[in-house]
C-alpha cells in the first residue's frame, strides 16, 4: 500500500462522515470531512508530511514557506516543515491569524515569513476557496509572493476556478467524491 493510500485510509476511517451536514459556506451536504482529526494524529502527521511534500516537490513550484489560515492549515503546514527538513530541502512553516493580535507585535502572520519568500498557501478541506482567500489576500497585504495552493480535501465546489482567476495552481491531495466513495465502500 502507497503512502498516500495509506493516508485515504487513515482519513476516511477518522475524518470522513456520512449523513446530513451544513457545511461553513451554508451550502447542505451528504457528507462532512473533518481533516483535523486526521491532521492532528501521530500517523496523519507522519503521513501527510510526505505525501504533501512529495506533491510539492513534483509540482516545481519550490516554495520557501508552507502555511495558511488557522486552525485548519497549520498542523499540514509543519508536517510539512517537518518532512522537508528530513529530505534536507527545508520550506518554513507559517500562520495567518484570523485577526492581528491586539498586544506584542500585532502580528497578523506568524512565523516569520520574509517578504521576499515563496509561499505555498494551504487548507485541510476546501469548499469555495473563500477561507483560504482570506489568508492570500493576508500575505499579499504582507508583501510575499504566494506561488500556489495546496490542500488536502478539495470538495470540487469551485475553488479550483477562483484560484485559477487569482493565478494560482491549486494542488490536491484528495477530492471530497475519492474519500466519500472509499467511505461507502466500507458500508
Amino acid at each position: 500500500m502507497t503512502k498516500r493510500e495509506r493516508l485515504r485510509e487513515l482519513l476516511v476511517r477518522r475524518s470522513v462522515r456520512l449523513g446530513d451536514f451544513t457545511l461553513a459556506s451554508g451550502a447542505r451536504s451528504d457528507y462532512y470531512i473533518d481533516a483535523r482529526l486526521t491532521t492532528m494524529s501521530a500517523h496523519g502527521q507522519l503521513l501527510i508530511g510526505e505525501v504533501a511534500w512529495e506533491l510539492i516537490r513534483e509540482s516545481g513550484l519550490e516554495p520557501t514557506h508552507v502555511g495558511g489560515l488557522t486552525l485548519g492549515a497549520d498542523p499540514i503546514a509543519y508536517a510539512i516543515a517537518h518532512r522537508s527538513a528530513i529530505e534536507g530541502a527545508a520550506i518554513d512553516a507559517f500562520t495567518v491569524r484570523k485577526q492581528a493580535k491586539e498586544h506584542g507585535t500585532g502580528q497578523l502572520i506568524e512565523g516569520g515569513l520574509p517578504v521576499d519568500g515563496r509561499a505555498m498557501m494551504i487548507e485541510d478541506t476546501m469548499t469555495t476557496g473563500r477561507s483560504t482567500m482570506k489568508a492570500v489576500e493576508a500575505v499579499r497585504a504582507h508583501g510575499t509572493e504566494i506561488v500556489g495552493v495546496l490542500t488536502i480535501v478539495d470538495r470540487s465546489n469551485g475553488a479550483d476556478a477562483i484560484f485559477r482567476a487569482e493565478g494560482l495552481p491549486l494542488l490536491s491531495i484528495f477530492t471530497g467524491s475519492e474519500l466519500v466513495d472509499a467511505a461507502r465502500a466500507l458500508r
